[in-house]
């Protein structure tokens, strides 16, 4: 076992390594270039980049480790992760995270002799070509940042009372507040959850 420990000279370890690398170049493209241009969400960079790091090397040693349990564990991974999350995303964000799992997953898998090395390198570029393509010509170019936060004065959600509103939530943040829209409203603890756009 010494011996093992100590013995990086296994070609599926370089194997893994070499694959391992296309997959963050092709998760910066999508992530860096693609989603953080059209949503300027940096906050969810991390964990979007940590959930594919993580999706690859789970996916490169199921091979190794479990090999007929492989697409029946990769599977359940994949959904309990989309489970249990902790924050609620909007349909774009799963999106881009299910791509982040989609293109992990694929990355990890070991083709060699059953399907061309080329062939996955042009689905990646597909699957990063079309979220791009879908930013460009189907989203909304807003050109604000946005961010969510509660806010406990529910009076002053009141239609008259917008200009008021953005002025009181510019004020509490002391950002230049642009627009606000309404999220959400919990009447009964008397709180709401606002996006502001800045």
């Amino acid at each position: 076992m010494t011996t093992d420990f100590f013995n990086l000279d296994n070609p599926a370890f370089w194997a893994i390594m070499e694959r391992f690398a296309m997959n963050l170049v092709f998760l910066f493209l999508l992530l860096r270039v693609v989603y953080y241009r059209f949503s300027r969400k940096s906050n969810y960079l991390f964990g979007f980049f940590l959930m594919g790091i993580v999706i690859f090397f789970i996916g490169a040693m199921l091979k190794i480790v479990a090999m007929e349990f492989q697409m029946a564990i990769g599977l359940f991974a994949i959904f309990t992760i989309l489970n249990l999350r902790t924050i609620s995303f909007d349909v774009k964000n799963m999106a881009y995270l299910f791509a982040v799992i989609a293109i992990s997953a694929l990355n990890s898998l070991d083709l060699k002799g059953k399907f061309p090395f080329l062939g996955v390198v042009i689905f990646n570029v597909i699957i990063i070509a079309s979220a791009f393509i879908l930013e460009y010509f189907l989203t909304k170019k807003d050109k604000y940042s946005t961010h969510p936060i509660i806010y406990d004065n529910l009076e002053m959600l009141k239609p008259h009372n917008k200009k008021e509103l953005i002025a009181s939530v510019a004020e509490m943040t002391g950002i230049e507040v642009k627009k606000v829209r309404i999220r959400r409203v919990n009447y009964k603890e008397r709180f709401a959850v606002l996006d502001i756009y800045y």
